[in-house]
């Protein structure tokens, strides 16, 4: 299709019909200005009534073609080549002008769109599919088009109509000419009427018989027009009026029509009979009878001042008379009978008159003139009124006609019949109507109408039978006007009240309708609870009242009572009554009677004696009717009927004196006064025949007290005031008493032939239901109910179930049924209306509401909800209208009784509820729920077929009501405990459902609800809550179902074509006239199910599924040819183009587009290729930019002073300004979350060195972190918070005050806070505020006070909604700086200001005094964006004075609010915060103290005060963590926590840090700080509980990969023993006890602890790791106390002695072992732990044996390791290729190295650069080699041997035999040190010559440092000098052993055995000499090799060593080689 404009235009957006919802009401159109501006540009189209859319011309056809079209709006639209085409066509065929039919095609296009299924199986061409498809959109515009004007003319005439500016500005535009837009009007209409069927669909009988209804119904909604305009916009003048009499009797009403034939179905004779009806109120209209009965309404003059009036033409009304009288058939009577009132009025006038004009002289002695002879001399208007009248005729029977069976009087019959009237029982109809019935009446006198009883039925009709609405201005009008104007328009109720009480019904029943209260439920006219469902108009309630209070008084001061009088107590000696004679005979009118005796009347009144009473009828038969004159109250006469019906029911059942308290009895003879009952006054009352009586009385009691409850009191008390009615002393019954007891009487007694005491039991329930509302009768009702078995008996043999039930089954007739539901509901309002008034201390009665609440539902649910679907029903729309009440009564439940809310009226009433439908639900409650909404789709379209429009109303009203329920279902289930396993309703949801074909068995199949819901929302049909509800339940449960493990099928497995319904919601979306409720919930669907649902995900992002075809590539080519669909993320991006707009005008449906951009972005690796456009664009990211640096502005006022309406709902005066502000912020923060999500998606480079590159949302946004100000004012917008807890302690305050037991807990709304509005209910509901509160307003006083706390209420509402958007905002920026981290970091000049920034956040957070746990959490999010500032902030050795200076009042700040009373970090580490924010100050914390350090190592930066302040925070850090830590050490005692063990590694590092030395002189503070909490102790017995391998909770170990607790105790400890005085006292508290017998104890002494476990691969065995930490911290508790306290070193051998088989294990690794690094780790660790016993233990001269011992198996030992660790560092390749991988950071390393070459042989640290993981091996190995040599040294006593003489040598620790033979297996020797030394000197050599800083390795992980040839240079040089010193004092000692055994020596080599042997062969022949000891030829022997091979590796390692002090940086240091080569000249060379 074309291409859309960059300008929309509202002529192709909005059709005519959505303009008409508009202008009516229905829908939200924008502002008055919008719609105005909607109107402007279709003026001259809707001027044009004949031809709206124009002919065809050349002028247009040429525009088309060119392919650029201006519309009347100045809109410039492109057109291809196929909207050429179609226009053309559809401009062909309906005839109408091109460039309209473009706009037509456009329109439809984006309105209603074509079927997706187009084209796939029908044989039609697309422009033929396409007529079809849009020729009803056509139609229904060219009615609307007309159906335009009616609300304007209506608004025209009503200044308080919403649209009145708009009609007074417009409607002149439209119509210039009044008079000759009637005239065209009626042109058209006369035209239409004669017009044939086109040519085009003259031989298609279903097109013609389409256009010919449409023709009709055209005609139908001209007259409409033409109504509305005669209404008051066109005078009446007497042209106009003949023309239209004219037509209206020449088209005999409109029946006589060219095309007929095609009329004859039901449809085409409803139009034509609405045609009819509407002919006659117009007919009846242009008479202006109400103008006319003025007295000053006729001007008879020659010159008339309004001459626009038909009056003033007397040549119009000759021609009007001529035309009525010609025309006097039955249909024609209204016209005939209102021309007889007009010409009664006209005769009326000339007889004031004294001279006749010349002008009407013709007319009156024509028509007026007074005949002379006989019969003829009565005027002719009465002669019409008499024939009108005349029962033949039938005027009345065609009245009760229109009015009870007319769409333009009856809602139901034209929701019934599909009704073409635009506006059923609209006001104006009846108004015409009510002026005919007063003309009629004054016409002719009520007394002398024939058919009195059909008039009261058309009175009671008119006034009576409708909605309220419609008539209650007519019942106003006629109280206040017409019965004020004169006596025939009351005559009706005169004449009714002379015959009252004998005729009791009549003036009963004319009350009842004149009470505005509209037609009653039993009334077969109310369809769907009409009244309670239809737009209420403002003012309806007021006119009620006062028709009410009209009706109320009238009863309440009767002036007449009538009787019936036998003519025998006329006469004799008691004789009551007496004749009184006036008249000639006793038969003459003027007979009177007067009473001799005072008579007490039914009702209580005593009529005094001598009264008079005129003679009603009845002379010559036993009895006479009177009318006495006495006023009395009518009210005590219905209450006496009921009394009546009561005593004569029970005495018919026998129980008479189980009741005569009941009845008001009767007085013995001869008593004064006489007392009269109902029945002797002539009511004839038989056994059965009073059920009407007693229905009529409550129905009109209900109707003045219903939701009048002033009135209704005021009626209450007449009726329990005065005299009593009877003269017993028992009280008469009270209203309840008798309307409960007629309810059980009717209940109670079987009738033989069927139940007819229908209407009766509806109507005593009626009543119950409205007393129900008074608070001070209320608690009867409750009483009487709660004892009454009849209504929710628990027996189906008694009761409603056992009588109303079945009877209504038999009948299919309802209506009892759906008044008990009303009755329950009823009970249901006021039990939570006045929860607040129940005194506290009055427990008994709330539970007794409670007990009747549960006892009614359980009944309805049991009875009613689990049956009715299988029940007969005469009208199906009842079944829907059962279902809606039951469902809606559980739905009330649920939102007045959250199940969630724990301080929740009546708990017992809602978790029954909720366990019914979730917790304990069965198939039996949930089918009739869910069956209803499957099979609602086709059922719909089977009732709008069959034209049942009234049951398709009620089936939209039962969806509503569902679908609310299963929302609220839903929700709460996400919230319960246990939600992760599917609800019964969800499985229902999520399974196909039977019978969704509507009303035939036959074609049963099965849907599935899902689809039915997705399906309706983008239904229009449906109405507009349908829609939204359906949205609103697929997002509730697609967020349920997102929570169930395992996850069910997804909601797109459930949609029969997921492409299509996507489709439509992205077109809902798009339209930007769509309900912008129903779009803000299908965006929010939208954004869940791309976060919850990947395959419908995709769908939307996309638009389309990307399926695989087996096309051919020719069919696949032009598929791809086709338009895609537009997607969501498409719609979403073209919306941020006038963002700017939106941000003004409407910020909610913004934010909603960038929530829906997030979750995208939020799944950008699974969309990557999807929005890779955007993310590329600039212009996108430019607008997302803007938006984030978008000026808020300051916050909105939100303390509520005043309210105002708003949308006719009243609101706060701050709610629209609050409501702007928060969705504002929210914008700002998905827009700053957009870019910090993109800057994550960007992908990281491969190679580490490479810079990151930056993405285009970071350089759009970066520039405003440039400057200072603009940075300061977006964080700082993130940082405020205007939340005020002050709110809620006053409001909290006032409540414990005045309504105890009301807590603010109860109004919190259970909505997801997504589908919340910002504004006046954003928290706390109002609704439920309202009516919690609604009878609490008692007086003036206490209603000020409810007002108080409604504004309190929602002033915390609107300040909420504020918080939570700044809350929001601030975790978005939190969000954008930790991805910003990696990138801000490097840019210059960011640091000095974000350290400004953080000192003044942290200033704002020091200085916080607002209390609460709201509070903690906004706190907790504050203090996390001081964190992200920080953290791009980072560490910095190089800080300048303004960063000090910064940092220095960051630290100031943090220690306030360590210290802060508000909000003490304490309440969060003990758990009384909901959301703890302690971890966050920590980290806080880590920097503070850490940059602190950074700055203390640095000269001259820190001074006296500065340094004051650190130590200020330390010292307060301190304190915290410790006590912290004893807390959580003792809570992880009691249990398993993952947040006590990420508490515990944040306290142990903050503890780490601020106990180093460099920050914390002293550590006397802290440590006694750890005394005093016994914290070190209990870490220690924290130890020995805890699992250290993790081996108790597999699954949590194999998640984290750590166990719980441990590390971070070792970690604990090991900072303890890192400072001298820490390791003391954790010596102190038992230390080895603890490592000796902890989880791991038993595995360690074994020897079984291995590097990994079975149990986790992959990764390295945490007990493995612990036992490593303990040797480390054992080792470190040795070093520090030293030889001091080497009483622990002894101790400590007890721990080498337990872990004696572990220590050896790791000893005895060999070279032919695989090795690990975690392995290297543990012999380091080894080794380090006897380095440390040999450090510190005693003095030779008293050695400890234990220690001798220990340390004697460890040389033993190590000797044998030491030799393998040689081999393994001669032979690197060898040695790599041992190694094996562990965790997978090792295996990927492994996998990255090359592979090894020869090259490694010769041992060169630098070429093992490209061989990183050798590499650090190596080193490793260096490095426990000079630990071991280390050691050795220690334990050996070498420097012992090098400084003191060879006496104190320790000789016994001569160890190493010296010789050359290096031998693997066997112990070291002298050749084994020579080797390595050699070796070591070697990779020294190559090291000495690289600069210090050149990397060798990187880091493996984040806690290794690089390997650099500095640190290499170390590890080489204290091997090699180990070694070296080693060597020469071992060769030393050996020597200078005194006494040698040959025998013992195993060590003796070859070439000494050879040497021998050569001695002695060399003596033999020689004399023998002294021969040498063994000892001296063995040092003889080895002096000459051994010692000049220490000597030359001496001298090779002296410029080494040398050199190397140039690597490390050393100035100053001894020569060791040459102290050696001293030594080893004068110890070893020189003696030899």
């Amino acid at each position: 299709m074309s291409r859309e404009s960059s300008q929309r235009s509202s002529l192709i957006d909005i059709t005519y019909q959505q303009l008409h919802s508009f202008l009516s009401g229905r829908r939200d159109g924008g502002s008055l200005e919008q719609i105005s501006q909607k109107i402007s540009p279709r003026i001259s189209q809707l001027r044009n009534v004949s031809q709206p859319y124009g002919k065809p011309t050349p002028a247009s056809r040429t525009a088309v073609e060119s392919g650029t079209v201006t519309l009347a709006d100045g809109c410039v639209l492109q057109v291809d080549d196929v909207s050429k085409e179609f226009a053309v066509a559809l401009s062909t065929h309906f005839d109408i002008d091109e460039i309209h039919a473009f706009t037509l095609l456009r329109s439809f296009l984006y309105n209603e769109g074509l079927s997706v299924n187009s084209g796939s199986t029908s044989d039609k061409s697309l422009v033929e599919e396409l007529i079809a498809a849009i020729t009803p959109f056509y139609y229904s515009e060219r009615l609307f088009i007309l159906r335009v004007f009616l609300p304007l003319f209506r608004a025209q005439e009503d200044p308080a109509d919403p649209v009145h500016t708009i009609a007074s500005e417009n409607l002149p535009k439209i119509i210039p000419d009044g008079r000759g837009f009637a005239d065209e009007l009626l042109a058209e209409y006369l035209r239409k009427i004669d017009e044939g069927i086109p040519t085009n669909i003259s031989e298609d009988p279903r097109a013609a018989s389409r256009w010919t209804k449409q023709n009709c119904k055209e005609q139908l909604v001209t007259l409409e027009v033409l109504f509305w305009t005669m209404w008051g916009y066109v005078p009446c003048d007497g042209q106009l009026v003949v023309k239209l009499l004219d037509a209206a009797y020449t088209t005999d009403l409109g029946s006589s029509q060219q095309n007929a034939t095609l009329l004859l179905d039901d449809e085409g004779a409803q139009i034509l009979q609405d045609v009819a009806a509407l002919w006659i109120l117009i007919t009846i209209e242009i008479m202006e009878l109400e103008r006319v009965a003025e007295p000053d309404g006729i001007e008879i003059s020659a010159t008339p001042a309004d001459k626009m009036f038909y009056t003033s033409s007397p040549d119009s009304l000759k021609r009007i008379h001529e035309l009525v009288t010609s025309n006097s058939s039955n249909q024609h009577a209204c016209t005939y009978l209102a021309w007889a009132f007009v010409l009664s009025r006209l005769a009326t006038k000339i007889q004031d008159m004294k001279e006749v004009p010349d002008s009407y002289r013709s007319f009156f002695d024509s028509t007026l003139a007074h005949p002379t002879r006989g019969k003829e001399r009565e005027p002719i208007h009465v002669l019409m009124g008499r024939t009108a009248l005349s029962n033949g005729v039938g005027l009345f029977k065609l009245l009760q006609t229109l009015l009870t069976s007319s769409p333009l009087f009856v809602t139901a019959v034209a929701w019934k019949t599909g009704s073409t009237v635009s506006d059923p029982n609209a006001i104006a109809f009846r108004s015409v109507l009510k002026g005919f019935l007063m003309a009629t009446v004054e016409l002719v006198p009520v007394e002398l109408i024939p058919d009195f009883d059909t008039l009261v039925e058309v009175w009671i009709a008119l006034f009576g039978r409708s909605e309220n609405q419609s008539v209650a201005g007519i019942c106003r009008q006629f109280w206040q006007s017409d019965w004020r104007q004169g006596a025939a328009r009351r005559a009706i109720f005169d004449v009714a009240r002379s015959r009252f009480p004998i005729h009791f019904r009549p003036l009963i029943r004319l009350l009842r309708a004149m009470t505005a209260s509209g037609f009653l439920d039993t009334d077969p006219l109310c369809a769907a609870s009409s009244a309670e469902y239809s737009r209420s108009v403002h003012g309806d309630d007021a006119e009620q009242e006062i028709c009410s209070q009209h009706v109320f008084y009238y009863m309440d001061k009767l002036p007449t009572f009538s009787l019936v009088i036998p003519l025998s107590s006329c006469t004799g000696p008691n004789a009551v009554y007496e004749k009184v004679q006036y008249g000639p005979s006793a038969s003459a009118p003027g007979l009177t009677y007067t009473n001799i005796r005072a008579i007490r009347l039914p009702g209580g009144s005593i009529m005094p004696p001598r009264s008079t009473g005129r003679l009603l009828s009845g002379d010559g038969g036993d009895c006479v009717a009177v009318c006495w004159q006495h006023e009395y109250n009518g009210w005590k006469v219905v209450l006496d009927v009921l009394t009546e019906y009561v005593t004569r029911r029970r005495m018919y059942t026998g129980t008479t004196d189980l009741y005569q308290d009941v009845t008001f009895g009767r007085t013995g003879p001869g008593s004064v006064p006489l007392t009269l009952r109902l029945e002797d006054v002539g009511m004839e009352i038989d056994d059965g025949g009073d059920e009407a009586l007693t229905t009529d009385a409550l129905d009109l009691v209900r109707s003045v007290i219903q939701d009048k409850p002033m009135l209704a009191e005021e009626l209450l008390e007449s009726l329990e005031t005065g005299d009593p009615t009877s003269q017993t002393d028992t009280s008469p019954p009270d209203l309840v008493q008798l309307t409960t007891m007629i309810l059980e009487e009717a209940l109670s007694r079987p009738q033989p032939r069927g139940f007819s005491r229908t209407q009766l039991v509806t109507s005593a329930m009626s009543v119950l239901s409205a007393l129900l509302t008074l608070p001070k009768y209320s608690l009867r009702v409750w009483l009487y109910i709660r004892s009454a078995t009849a209504l929710f008996g628990p027996s189906r043999s008694s009761g409603f179930a056992s009588v109303a039930l079945p009877a209504e089954r038999v009948t299919g007739q309802y209506t009892m049924t759906l008044s008990l539901l009303f009755l329950v509901q009823q009970l249901l309002q006021e039990a939570f209306a006045s929860v607040l008034t129940i005194p506290p201390d009055n427990q008994r009665l709330r539970q007794v509401k409670e007990e009747v609440l549960i006892r009614a539902v359980s009944f309805v649910h049991g009875e009613i909800w689990v049956e009715h679907l299988g029940w007969k029903y005469a009208q199906l729309g009842d079944r829907f209208e059962i279902g809606r009440r039951i469902s809606s009564l559980y739905a009330c439940i649920l939102v007045q009784s959250s199940p969630a809310i724990s301080s929740r009226p009546f708990p017992a009433l809602s978790q029954a509820v909720i366990d019914t439908f979730l917790h304990k639900a069965t198939t039996s409650t949930i089918n009739p729920l869910v069956s209803a909404i499957a099979t609602s789709s086709n059922i719909m379209g089977s009732l709008y077929n069959a034209r049942r429009f009234g049951d398709a109303r009620r089936l939209i009203y039962l969806l509503e009501s569902h679908l609310q329920l299963a929302r609220l279902v839903l929700n709460y289930k996400q919230i319960a405990p246990n939600n992760n396993k599917p609800s019964l309703l969800e499985q229902a949801l999520c399974a196909k459902v039977a019978g969704g074909a509507g009303f035939s068995y036959s074609g049963r199949v099965r849907v599935d609800p899902v689809d039915v819901l997705a399906t309706f929302v983008k239904e229009r049909d449906v109405g507009t809550v349908v829609p939204l509800e359906a949205m609103r339940v697929l997002h509730a449960l697609c967020a349920s179902l997102s929570l169930a493990v395992p996850s069910p099928p997804t909601i797109i497995g459930h949609l029969s074509n997921p492409e299509t319904t996507v489709t439509s919601f992205v077109h809902i979306v798009q339209h930007p006239y769509e309900e912008f409720s129903l779009r803000s919930a299908v965006w929010d669907f939208i954004s869940l199910a791309v976060d919850k649902e990947p395959a419908l995900s995709k769908l939307l992002v996309t638009g389309e599924f990307r399926t695989p075809t087996s096309k051919g590539k020719e069919k696949a080519q032009k598929d791809g040819d086709e338009k895609k669909p537009t997607s969501a993320l498409e719609v979403a991006t073209d919306t941020l183009g006038h963002w700017k707009d939106l941000w003004e005008a409407n910020p909610q449906l913004l934010a909603a587009v960038l929530h829906f951009l997030h979750v995208v972005w939020q799944h950008g690796l699974e969309h990557q290729s999807l929005i890779d456009a955007a993310r590329q664009n600039k212009e996108f990211w430019g607008r997302i930019a803007a938006i984030a640096r978008e000026e808020l502005g300051p916050d909105p006022d939100y303390t509520v002073e005043s309210f105002v309406m708003l949308d006719d709902e009243r609101r706060s005066n701050l709610h629209q300004a609050v409501s702007v502000q928060a969705y504002r912020a929210m914008v700002k923060s998905y827009a700053v979350r957009i870019i910090a999500q993109d800057i994550f998606l960007q992908p990281r480079p491969k190679c580490p060195t490479t810079p990151l590159p930056r993405p285009l949302s970071y350089t759009a946004f970066i520039p405003s972190f440039k400057g200072d100000d603009q940075l300061n004012e977006l964080i700082l917008e993130g940082v405020s918070s205007c939340y005020d807890p002050t709110l809620y302690d006053k409001l909290a305050q006032q409540l414990s005050e005045s309504f105890p037991s009301f807590s603010l807990e109860q109004l919190q709304s259970q909505d997801p806070i997504t589908e919340r509005e910002f504004g006046d209910d954003f928290t706390f509901s109002l609704k439920l505020l309202r009516s919690r509160l609604q009878q609490c307003a008692a007086d003036e006083e206490r209603a000020t006070s409810v007002d108080d706390i409604e504004k309190q209420v929602l002033s915390i509402n609107l300040n909420l909604s504020l918080s939570h958007a700044q809350t929001a905002m601030a975790d978005a920026w939190q969000s954008l700086l930790k991805q910003m981290v990696p990138y801000l970091r490097v840019e210059q000049g960011v640091r000095p200001s974000l350290l400004a920034l953080a000192s003044t956040i942290s200033a704002d957070l020091a200085h916080e005094k607002r209390q609460g746990d709201m509070m903690a959490n906004i706190h907790g999010i504050r203090l996390g964006l001081l964190l992200s500032v920080l953290e791009v902030a980072w560490f910095s050795t190089t800080d300048t004075d303004a960063e000090t200076n910064s940092f220095m009042t960051l630290v100031g700040n943090v220690q306030k609010i360590l210290q802060n009373k508000a909000q003490p970090p304490s309440q969060s580490f003990l758990g009384k915060v909901s959301v703890p924010f302690h971890r966050t100050l920590l980290e806080i914390l880590y920097f503070c103290v850490r940059q602190s350090r950074n700055l203390a190592s640095r000269p001259k930066v820190l001074n006296a005060a500065k340094r004051l302040t650190i130590t200020g925070l330390v010292e307060a850090t301190i304190n915290l963590v410790v006590d912290a830590l004893r807390l959580t050490f003792d809570s992880a005692q009691t249990r398993l926590d993952l947040d006590l063990d990420r508490d515990m590694e944040l306290l142990v590092t903050v503890f780490e840090q601020c106990t180093r030395r460099d920050i914390i002189a002293s550590s006397l503070s802290w440590l006694t700080r750890c005394q005093e909490t016994d914290a070190i102790k209990s870490s220690l017995e924290l130890l020995v509980r805890t699992d250290m391998a993790g081996l108790s909770d597999l699954s949590l170990l194999r998640t984290r990969r750590l166990p719980l607790y441990s590390p971070h105790i070792l970690l604990f400890h090991m900072a303890l023993v890192s400072i001298p005085s820490g390791a003391e006292r954790f010596a102190s508290e038992g230390v080895v006890a603890a490592y000796s017998n902890n989880s791991i104890s038993s595995a360690v002494s074994e020897g079984s602890i291995d590097v990994v476990l079975p149990e986790l691969p992959g990764e390295r065995s945490p007990a493995h790791r612990a036992y490593c930490s303990m040797l480390a911290i054992v080792a470190g508790v040795v070093s520090a106390l030293g030889r001091q306290h080497h009483f622990f070193g002894a101790e400590a051998c007890g721990i080498v002695h337990l872990y004696g088989k572990q220590i050896v294990r790791a000893l005895s690794w060999s070279i032919g072992d695989p090795i690990t690094l975690p392995l290297v780790e543990e012999m380091e660790q080894v080794v380090n732990l006897f380095y440390a016993i040999s450090e510190s233990a005693p003095p030779t001269t008293s050695p400890n044996p234990v220690v001798t011992k220990v340390l004697r198996v460890f040389s033993t030992q190590a000797l044998v390791f030491l030799q393998q660790l040689n081999y393994a560092l001669t032979h690197p390749n060898h040695l790599a290729s041992l190694l094996e991988p562990v965790t997978p950071e090792e295996r990927t390393a492994m996998e990255k190295e090359p592979t090894t070459t020869s090259s490694l042989s010769q041992l060169d640290m630098m070429h093992l650069q490209k061989h990183p993981l050798t590499a650090r091996l190596v080193h490793r190995m260096f490095r426990l080699s000079s630990s071991i040599a280390s050691t050795l040294v220690s334990i050996s006593r070498a420097y012992d041997v090098l400084l003191r003489e060879q006496e104190e040598w320790p000789v016994h620790e001569a160890l190493i035999v010296p010789h050359s033979k290096v031998v693997l297996g066997e112990p070291t020797s002298l050749g084994t040190l020579l080797e390595l030394a050699n070796c070591s000197l070697d990779v020294l050599r190559h090291l000495v010559n690289r600069p210090g800083g050149q990397a060798i390795a990187p880091s493996a992980s984040v806690k290794d440092v690089p390997l650099d040839v500095r640190e290499a240079t170390i590890t080489t040089r204290r091997n090699l000098e180990a070694l070296l010193v080693y060597a020469v004092t071992q060769l030393a000692m050996w020597l200078s052993k005194p006494d040698f055994d040959p025998a013992a020596s195993e060590m003796e080599t070859e070439e000494h055995n050879s040497q021998a042997l050569e001695t002695r062969e060399s003596t033999k022949g020689r004399a023998p000499r002294a021969s040498l000891t063994l000892a001296e030829r063995l040092r003889r022997g080895m002096t000459g090799e051994m010692a000049a091979d220490l000597q030359a590796l001496l001298t090779r390692s002296k410029p080494v060593l040398l050199k190397s002090d140039e690597v490390l940086g050393k100035t100053e240091g001894g020569d060791l080689t040459q102290v050696l080569a001293r030594f080893l000249n004068e110890r070893v060379v020189v003696p030899t």
